[in-house]
């Protein structure tokens, strides 16, 4: 069962309005099914959006942030929960400990590195917890993560990551089905916790 979601997302806006909006509705939605939100505490861009979302239905949101993210005002201090970490590794580490699942959506290269690195975790046996992307339509109709996932089986058929390893991970276009294909695959505790 999935009690905390971790959402890895921008911290900017992005180019599509639609986004912004979808990140919104997505925290509202969480919320109103009882999941809380682990996040890294940024106030806006998509990261905002899907925070001020779930804290607009009352949703439990819990922000991990690093102590120089804090001086530069980068976060915000009303959420359910605020940890103030040293490091960005420190942040990860807290943000998976917390969380039954991670799910990215649209974002840059800071959203990429955390998938990125709990995948890893996940396939060398450090953690056993269900992720995935929500491959939400940009304004070409195109899921927002395809090129991503054209580069993987790339990579996949050039013998550099396992067809299992690319099976592993969770593609959904909706919030639901995302949640509805963890809650399928199940999750388990952490098989060694990260960073240690």
């Amino acid at each position: 069962m999935i009690r905390r979601l971790c959402v890895f997302t921008g911290s900017t806006r992005g180019a599509d309005p639609a986004l912004v909006e979808s990140a919104e509705e997505i925290g509202r939605d969480l919320a109103r099914r009882g999941i809380g939100l682990v996040y890294g505490a940024g106030g806006a861009g998509l990261m905002g959006a899907v925070a001020e979302g779930a804290m607009s239905e009352g949703g439990e949101v819990i922000g991990v942030i690093p102590r120089f993210m804090v001086t530069r005002e980068w976060g915000r201090d009303d959420l359910t929960e605020v940890h103030v970490v040293q490091t960005m590794h420190q942040r990860k580490a807290m943000m998976a400990d917390l969380s039954d699942a991670f799910l990215a959506l649209p974002g840059g290269l800071g959203t990429l590195e955390e998938i990125f690195e709990v995948w890893t975790w996940r396939q060398i046996g450090l953690m056993d917890k269900p992720l995935g992307f929500l491959d939400l339509p940009t304004q070409t109709g195109e899921g927002f993560w395809q090129p991503l996932l054209t580069a993987l089986r790339g990579l996949v058929d050039a013998g550099f990551v396992s067809q299992a390893s690319l099976d592993a991970i969770v593609v959904a276009p909706t919030l639901d089905e995302a949640l509805t294909r963890f809650a399928e695959r199940g999750t388990s505790p952490a098989l060694l916790r990260p960073g240690s």
